[in-house]
C-alpha cells in the first residue's frame, strides 16, 4: 500500500463518482478503478459501494478512510516539516560566548536570527575562552565566540574567523583622578589598583596586560579579578579601581564612569567565531548567513575560509 493509494480513496469518497475523482487525481478513470480494486484486495473488505446513485464507502470505509485521511495529513506535515528543516527554520543551535561578545555583535545577530528563525530553539551559554573552545571540540557546542581561537587537542579540526578588533582601555568612576583624561600609560596604571580579568578564564588579555605593565608588575599581581566586563565596569564606578578591558565596553550605557585609552597601544586578542568543519546542519549555515548580514565585513573572510577547507579538509 502506498500513499497514492490513500489519495485515490480519499478523492473517491469526497467525489463519490470514479469519473469526476480520476479528473481531479489527473488519471483516467480504467486506472482509477483498478487501484482501488487492488487496495480493497489488500485489505480484505469491500471499501466502497457501486451504485447506480454513485460510489459510497462502506463501513469498512469509512473506517479506512478516517485513518487515511490522518495519514495524508500526517505525510503533508512531514514534508514541510523536512523542508523547514532543511532551511535550517527548526532545531537548536548552542552557542557559548564571552561575555564582551554581547556588547557586540552578538546583539544585532540575535535580534536578527531569532526574528528569521523563531523556531530555531537557541542555548545560549556565556562561558570564557578556556572553556567554550574545549566544549565546541567535545561536540557539546555548535558555535562558540572565544576571545583569539581555540586552542589545544582537536582545534585543528575547527574554522575560526576573526570577527572583531579591540584593544586593552581603561574605566574609571566620575570621581577618579583620571576621569578627566583622555588617555592613561602604563606607568600611571602600575600606580594604581587594578581590576582585570581571570587568568585562568582568558589567559590571552591577561598576557596583553603583562605586556603592558610588565610580567612582574605588583599592580597586576594585586588586582582585583572580575568575571566579565559587566564586573569591571561596575567595580570601576564603585569606585574599587581602574577597570581594564577590551575597548568594546564602551558601548556600555553605564553612569558614572568614563573611558581612556592606554597607551602604548595594547591590542588584545580578536574576537572569534569558531564551528566544527565537520558540521554541516542546516541551522548552522543559516546562522552563519545572518553573521554575513549583520558583519559584512566577516562574510568575505568566513567564505575564503570556508573555501580554504576544501574537500580533502572535511568539508
Amino acid at each position: 500500500m502506498e500513499a497514492r493509494h490513500l489519495r485515490y480513496a480519499v478523492a473517491l469518497a469526497e467525489h463519490e463518482h470514479f469519473g469526476r475523482a480520476a479528473g481531479e487525481l489527473g488519471i483516467a478513470q480504467p486506472p482509477l478503478s483498478k487501484q482501488i480494486a487492488d487496495l480493497e484486495r489488500e485489505v480484505g473488505a469491500r471499501l466502497f459501494d457501486r451504485t447506480h446513485r454513485g460510489v459510497f464507502p462502506t463501513a469498512a470505509g469509512e473506517a479506512f478512510l478516517a485513518r487515511a485521511r490522518r495519514a495524508l495529513d500526517e505525510i503533508a506535515a512531514a514534508t514541510i516539516d523536512a523542508g523547514r528543516a532543511a532551511r535550517g527554520e527548526t532545531g537548536r543551535l548552542r552557542l557559548g560566548f564571552i561575555a564582551s561578545a554581547l556588547l557586540d555583535p552578538l546583539p544585532g545577530v540575535l535580534s536578527r536570527f531569532g526574528r528569521e528563525r523563531p523556531d530555531v530553539r537557541l542555548e545560549l551559554h556565556e562561558m570564557a575562552t578556556s572553556r567554550s573552545g574545549p566544549a565546541l571540540v567535545a561536540g557539546e557546542l555548535d558555535v562558540a565566540l572565544t576571545l583569539g581561537p581555540p586552542r589545544g587537542a582537536g582545534a585543528e579540526h575547527l574554522v575560526s574567523v576573526p570577527i572583531g578588533r579591540d584593544h586593552v582601555i581603561a574605566v574609571v568612576s566620575t570621581t577618579h583622578p583620571y576621569a578627566g583624561q583622555r588617555s592613561v600609560g602604563a606607568a600611571q596604571l602600575r600606580q594604581q589598583r587594578l581590576i582585570v580579568s581571570a587568568g585562568e578564564d582568558e589567559p590571552a588579555v591577561v598576557a596583553g596586560l603583562r605586556t603592558l605593565l610588565g610580567a612582574d608588575s605588583s599592580a597586576l599581581g594585586g588586582a582585583t579579578v572580575a568575571r566579565d566586563v559587566h564586573t569591571i565596569i561596575g567595580l570601576a564606578a564603585s569606585g574599587v579601581g581602574v577597570g581594564l578591558g577590551p575597548s568594546r565596553m564602551r558601548a556600555v550605557p553605564r553612569p558614572g564612569v568614563r573611558f581612556c585609552e592606554v597607551t602604548p597601544h595594547t591590542p588584545l586578542p580578536d574576537l572569534v567565531l569558531s564551528f566544527a568543519a565537520r558540521d554541516h546542519s542546516p541551522v548552522l549555515r543559516a546562522f552563519l548567513d545572518t553573521i554575513r548580514e549583520n558583519c559584512p565585513d566577516v562574510g568575505a573572510a568566513l567564505n575564503d575560509r570556508l573555501r580554504s577547507q576544501g574537500p580533502s579538509n572535511g568539508r
